[in-house]
């Protein structure tokens, strides 16, 4: 035990924490108290902003005892995906902030560089902890002035091979480094694959075998290696682990939740450690609040709720979102056609295939947080004639780009991607924006590529993408609500590279890619009591684009707009590269592409992003306006009028 000074009677410790330089000077009680009010801290706060509940909850005792032990930020703890580290944000200084969570000029909600020392690598994406301290490892052993590099890494994320990866450069490299297994047995839905029932394994026979080990490590260092092979004789089980065949000294399983047994462990580790080292820490996701424990996803997000009861508040009841669109909708297409299956990574619910696995749970792959694995296993079954829809975040679906090319544009088979969270998300802010997949998927030669306007356009491409064999289709859907539209029973077929007008008009034309269709429409109606008249049409799709609608837009209209939610380089980049192919831009046409812009948007609303993005109603009625050369004093006299 450690430290001398105790808090004052009925004073709260954590209130003089100010870093994690006050965490050394407390004995082991107090970090436990320490612990408690943290957990009460998050739990309040998120109840507060929504975020990602569950898995902090589950890393309040380890955050607390890392700070303790280690020397941050000249060690740099470093949090994989990061969605855990909102009590490492409470000790690092951040507390009276962490009511602005994932708000608009707020902190994040995952680790980021520029917010605090203490996070010394950005995180949102899974699987990236070992490699970049082992890049941080390394470049103290050059010279650079950092510490220990601690890497907390879940065990859901240990379906990656990216994690793989590192574990064995690091132990080849035979660095000091430090990887925390954060084992709580539930990623963001319960953890697949052999790793997780490998790490289960090694839980159940801890307990067995403690007092055995605890027996050796009391004997000369000469009698211990004998009476470990004695102990593998009569149990039949080689003790060494995976990650000790991959050159890590382990350590564990340790109880995350006694901070006792987590100070001793890390404590001992940080004093004998030489080379790389894995510290098993068995953790529950949400601990200590029973609304969290019990639930089925122990509430990894949750919006607003109430503290007492854990129950959300009421929301008034919406259109239903894409997400749920489409989960319904393949469904239906699977009813039909016994060759369709759906494929996942680590995200049944978040992609709505979760429907389809109720019905056809043997129709439905989930292969854990492996989108690269996912996408060329998607591949393999359609070269064996099946018809795999591999439903991806856009986001997510960026890691797996190499397999998209190589290993199914390239031999032109028929996977379908369905793209949810394509555009702007809100609170998760860039790290899971949808802002590439219209270009980084254009690009390849083959692919055809769909956007959904609405969720009844979402129905029609989901018809579409089922019946294309001809080779790889991809359609994007944002997230959230859908616009309200009417839904059919059943899809219809597009026609490959088909748009469609919905608005009549003169002077200018929009062409719209995708989810903006109805502020497209709303801008044309702005315009029109203006005196200007707009016409607007769906692309629908960004690749093959429909030629024949685009000369009717170019030759017809003086000006042409493209509007899309998309990086630049995307679908109005496709659309000037036609118009100079087919010689449309040499009789004067004025044209401008609306994209985001290049740079990243940080978290806020949607609609507070779309403003910073300048892609509103107004923002889009202001370009229009000015192509059409009307100064904004006509515009307000027209207004008066």
């Amino acid at each position: 035990m450690r430290g001398d000074k105790a808090p004052c009677s009925g004073t709260s410790i954590l209130e003089r924490i100010a870093g994690p330089a006050d965490l050394r000077g407390l004995d082991d009680a107090r970090l436990a108290k320490v612990a408690d009010e943290l957990r009460a801290e998050v739990i309040l706060a998120v109840s507060q902003t929504g975020g990602h509940l569950g898995s902090s909850l589950g890393v309040v005792e380890l955050t607390v005892a890392l700070h303790a032990v280690f020397n941050t930020p000249t060690d740099k703890l470093i949090w994989d995906v990061g969605h855990q580290c909102y009590p490492h944000k409470v000790l690092t200084g951040r507390r009276d902030r962490i009511r602005t969570l994932r708000q608009k000029d707020g902190l994040s909600g995952f680790t980021k560089r520029d917010e605090s020392q203490y996070d010394p690598f950005g995180a949102a994406h899974s699987s990236t902890s070992i490699s970049a301290a082992l890049g941080f490892a390394t470049a103290r052993d050059m010279g650079q002035a950092t510490g220990d590099a601690i890497a907390v890494i879940g065990d859901g994320a240990l379906s990656a091979g990216m994690a793989y990866e590192a574990m064995n450069n690091a132990g080849q490299a035979g660095r000091r480094l430090f990887v925390i297994l954060n084992d709580n047995e539930m990623s963001i839905a319960p953890p697949v694959g052999a790793m997780s029932a490998y790490l289960s394994e090694l839980r159940k026979g801890a307990e067995g075998a403690s007092f055995a080990k605890d027996m050796e490590a009391l004997m000369p260092p000469p009698m211990r290696a004998g009476a470990r092979r004695a102990r593998a004789l009569v149990t039949g089980q080689d003790q060494a682990t995976i990650f000790e065949k991959l050159g890590f000294d382990y350590l564990g399983p340790v109880d995350g939740h006694d901070m006792s047994a987590l100070l001793a462990t890390l404590r001992n580790a940080r004093t004998r450690a030489r080379g790389p080292v894995l510290i098993h820490v068995c953790t529950i996701k949400g601990k200590g609040y029973a609304p969290a424990e019990t639930a089925a996803c122990r509430y990894h997000g949750v919006s607003t709720f109430d503290v007492a009861t854990g129950i959300g508040a009421a929301k008034a009841a919406s259109t239903p979102s894409y997400t749920s669109v489409f989960g319904h909708a393949l469904c239906d297409v699977a009813a039909r056609d016994p060759d369709v299956v759906a494929v996942t990574a680590a995200m049944p619910s978040g992609t709505g295939v979760d429907l389809m696995a109720e019905r056809f749970p043997n129709r439905v792959f989930d292969v854990g947080i492996a989108e690269q694995h996912g996408v060329t296993f998607a591949a393999g079954m359609a070269a064996s004639g099946l018809k795999p829809v591999c439903a991806i975040y856009s986001t997510f679906l960026q890691r797996a780009y190499d397999q998209v090319v190589h290993d199914v544009a390239l031999q032109g088979l028929p996977v379908r991607f369905a793209i949810d969270r394509a555009g702007l998300v809100g609170a998760d802010g860039a790290t899971h924006a949808g802002a590439f997949d219209i270009g980084y998927l254009s690009s390849l030669p083959g692919m055809t590529v769909m956007a959904a306007a609405d969720e009844a356009e979402l129905i029609h491409m989901l018809e579409t993408a089922i019946d294309h064999d001809a080779g790889p289709i991809a359609f994007r859907y944002p997230r959230g609500s859908g616009t309200g539209v009417p839904l059919p029973e059943r899809g219809n077929v597009l026609r490959i590279g088909q748009g469609r007008v919905l608005r009549e008009g003169t002077d200018l034309a929009i062409l719209s890619y995708g989810s903006l269709l109805a502020e497209a429409l709303m801008a044309a109606e702005l315009l029109d009591g203006e005196g200007i008249s707009v016409t607007v049409a769906d692309a629908r799709f960004a690749k093959p684009l429909d030629i024949g609608m685009l000369r009717q837009l170019a030759c017809h209209h003086a000006g042409l707009m493209t509007l899309e939610a998309g990086a630049e380089g995307g679908f109005g980049s496709l659309v000037l590269h036609a118009l100079a192919r087919e010689c449309l831009l040499d009789g004067g046409l004025k044209v401008r592409t609306m994209t985001l812009p290049d740079r990243y948007i940080q978290q806020a609303s949607p609609q507070q992003m779309y403003e910073d993005a300048g892609l509103t109603v107004s923002d889009i009625a202001a370009t229009l306006r000015k192509m059409a050369g009307v100064e904004e004093a006509r515009v307000v006299s027209l207004r008066k009028a």
